[in-house]
């Protein structure tokens, strides 16, 4: 079996810098990274994971926990906080917490018992307080879900300005009459990107109607069964506002059953600039949500502030239009015009 020693020997540094290459410290310049992975692989040297763990009682793992691990959101998120850490040599074991608080506890305990080095959480529906009492046993990472006790632990996107980005987009098109349609409101997305929905509107004088506002969830369906809603309202209005891409999607699909045409008739935007929003027709005009660079960078933070004991700093991301084909001016019924 090929030592570490043999290895340092034919590298020619000490066996603690071996060490340190292989648990990606950066006390090591580039230089001597690359001296020494050359090194392991001429002799096919290979880390033995548990005694690394023993040696420095470190696991070399982060847990990460989301809300499911299924759909166009979630799959950037845990790809772009795989890709942050295995570049760091360390590993990523993900469970779900489905948007339950008792699921999600046991999500936590799972990845807690694996005596990972520290959690990545995109939980739902635990409390502040016990999130605060968690950081006390291991080292809490937040991604857009802020707590004041652990601002400077959390990467998050601002969903107000987004919300409010995305209603203005419309109101400068022309549009007044303007329905939203968002997910759960005890969700922290939800309630933000509404509340920047109310101060667009607000600022361009426009009274909102509780009969524009449909809250549902964040699935196609629930896009779908909320313009159904708005259709039973006998809502009039030109454009739409969907609290993310999966529902845009259903409204687009709830418009075209009922013989309305996409952007003619009524304009749609939506939330996440997810991969589908191109490929549909038309194609969504959106708000992009940098997912996997968010994730990566929640990533980078858990690393320092784990392995390399740096002070974190809270990180937030801003949402940015992204213009295709489902927004237009209003059309005329008087002139016939745009």
């Amino acid at each position: 079996m090929i030592t570490m020693k043999e290895v340092s020997d034919l590298a020619g540094v000490s066996q603690a810098t071996v060490s340190r290459v292989i648990n990606g410290s950066d006390r090591v310049t580039e230089k001597t990274k690359i001296r020494v992975t050359q090194a392991m692989q001429a002799l096919g040297y290979r880390p033995n994971s548990a005694a690394q763990s023993l040696a420095s009682s470190r696991s070399n793992a982060i847990g990460m926990v989301v809300s499911k691990l299924e759909g166009p959101f979630y799959g950037p998120m845990m790809a772009g906080v795989e890709n942050a850490l295995r570049q760091a040599h360390k590993h990523l074991i993900i469970a779900a917490g489905h948007g339950d608080a008792d699921l999600e506890r046991e999500a936590i305990e799972f990845l807690v018992n694996r005596q990972v080095d520290g959690l990545l959480l995109m939980v739902e529906r635990l409390e502040d307080a016990e999130l605060v009492e968690l950081n006390q046993r291991v080292p809490v990472f937040l991604i857009n879900h802020p707590v004041t006790a652990l601002s400077h632990r959390c990467v998050s996107l601002d969903n107000e300005l987004g919300g409010y980005r995305a209603t203005r987009y419309l109101l400068d098109q022309g549009h007044r009459h303007i329905a939203c349609i968002m997910g759960q409101i005890w969700k922290p997305d939800a309630h933000d990107r509404l509340q920047g929905y109310r101060r667009a509107m607000a600022e361009a004088g426009i009274a909102v109607s509780d009969d524009w506002v449909v809250n549902t969830y964040f699935e196609l369906a629930g896009g779908y069964h909320a313009m159904e809603t708005l259709f039973e309202r006998q809502f009039d209005g030109t454009a739409v506002f969907a609290g993310n891409d999966e529902m845009a999607f259903g409204v687009l699909e709830a418009a075209e059953h009922h013989g309305i045409r996409v952007p003619d008739q009524l304009s749609v935007i939506g939330f996440d600039n997810s991969l589908t929003a191109q490929y549909v027709n038309p194609k969504l005009t959106t708000l992009h949500f940098p997912m996997f660079d968010m994730a990566q960078a929640s990533a980078r933070m858990a690393l320092d502030g784990i392995y390399n004991k740096a002070e974190s700093q809270a990180s937030q991301f801003e949402p940015t239009l992204v213009e295709r084909n489902t927004v237009s001016r209003p059309f005329s019924l008087e002139t016939g015009a745009r």
